[in-house]
């Protein structure tokens, strides 16, 4: 699996990540409250732990962990872009937009 962020999605995150020293950027593939598990959506956290099915992915600047488990609902090139007039993450890949509208969460 591949990540790529943007220089604006690196831009705006970056604030947050030096912010939070000791938090993780995890991309969760969300299913609460979406009725099934391939309902969810994806949604980018600062976390404190790896859990134990997390795996974590190199990018061209922050490393971002990933559910194994969850994985067959992603694509294997991804792309994280920030949307100045939303004001939120994109999540895409080749072809098609995975997440036009990804919030950042810190837990």
């Amino acid at each position: 699996m591949e990540i790529k962020w943007t220089d604006r999605a690196m831009a705006k995150i970056s604030a947050k990540v030096q912010g939070n020293p000791n938090k993780q950027i995890k991309l969760k593939y969300d299913t609460d409250g979406c009725g099934c598990v391939v309902s969810g959506v994806t949604a980018l956290w600062l976390t404190d732990e790896k859990d134990s099915d997390d795996i974590q992915i190199e990018t061209n600047q922050y490393p971002v962990l990933v559910e194994k488990s969850k994985t067959v609902f992603l694509d294997e090139k991804m792309t994280i872009d920030f949307n100045e007039t939303a004001n939120t993450y994109m999540l895409t890949c080749p072809s098609q937009i995975l997440n036009p509208r990804m919030s950042l969460t810190v837990k």
